[in-house]
């Protein structure tokens, strides 16, 4: 029966990798007739509104059921997650955005490995906190960088590195920051709620540079509807909910596992959708980089339960 409950779990988190992987072939599409900061401000404000009615429908059930001093302490939650959203919401709509605007110069695939750095960004930053780095990671890092080398950097022209890839690689640092403020701050307040808040800030913030630094038309942005339904939706909504379900059922390093293979997704998304093939040295930069990612992911707590299994 587990063994069965661990497949579903890892099947649904699969099925969010698809979701999470083709998104960045409708951003890719969205880019081509709206601008980055209205693309993001309106599909962010969607998957905000997804989780809200979410949250509405979840909460109306719960409610019934609940204590007046549970009532309270929902309600102290629910500033908490105002207060904690918005911080997460000013992180991701800085990360969020620098990857949009790498759409303009490079290809969802090269986008989504050099995002999935973040991985790695997160250990580095942590060394600030005093915390300290597995050798495992210290080799995934290292075995990135080469395959980071192979998928970003023409040997003719070694020092000409692409001003999209560039941007992307600022977004997986930016991103890194976000995960580690979610590691903080998601164990003390609702995490749909937490999400909610942090999308509605990341839609809020781009809207209002959408005004100011762009010039938004209602009929380019009608016109795209659909990359804007799917990222917002699917990705941002749906997505996020059965990440939540899928890793209730599935064990940490499965899970890692399964939503890697967004980067892969992507990859395959973009070939079969855009007809945007890599070359053979992008390739072996993918495959060397989803390489270094699955280490990252399974060499530590391989060790550590071997190292259990021996005690």
């Amino acid at each position: 029966m587990k063994t069965k409950t661990q497949l579903k779990g890892a099947l649904i988190l699969l099925f969010t990798s698809v979701i999470w992987g083709s998104a960045f072939v409708a951003q890719s599409a969205g880019i081509e007739k709206i601008d980055a900061f209205t693309f993001n401000g309106v599909r962010t404000l969607i998957g905000a509104l997804v989780l809200f009615i979410f949250i509405l429908i979840r909460d109306a059930v719960t409610g019934r059921r609940l204590s007046p001093e549970e009532k309270t302490l929902r309600k102290k939650g629910n500033k908490k997650a105002l207060v904690y959203g918005s911080v997460l919401g000013l992180a991701l709509c800085a990360a969020s955005n620098f990857q949009q605007f790498a759409f303009y110069e490079t290809s969802p695939g090269k986008i989504a490995f050099i995002t999935a750095l973040y991985m790695f960004f997160v250990p580095l930053i942590g060394l600030f906190f005093k915390k300290k780095i597995p050798l495992a990671v210290w080799l995934s890092i290292a075995l990135a960088a080469v395959g980071l080398y192979f998928l970003c950097i023409d040997p003719a022209e070694p020092f000409n590195i692409n001003h999209g890839d560039l941007l992307a690689l600022i977004c997986a640092a930016l991103f890194a920051i976000q995960i580690l403020l979610v590691e903080k701050y998601a164990p003390l307040v609702d995490g749909v709620k937490l999400s909610c808040v942090e999308f509605a800030v990341s839609g809020a913030v781009s809207c209002v540079l959408m005004f100011i630094l762009e010039r938004p038309v209602v009929g380019d942005i009608v016109s795209s509807w659909l990359p804007i339904l799917y990222a917002g939706v699917l990705s941002t909504g749906v997505a996020y909910t059965l990440q939540t379900v899928g890793q209730k059922y599935c064990e940490a390093t499965v899970a890692s596992l399964m939503m890697c293979a967004e980067s892969v997704f992507a990859v395959i998304s973009a070939a079969l959708i855009l007809h945007d093939v890599p070359s053979a040295r992008e390739t072996v930069g993918c495959v060397i980089m989803f390489a270094a990612i699955v280490l990252s992911q399974v060499a530590e707590p391989l060790r550590m339960r071997i190292n259990r299994n021996k005690g």
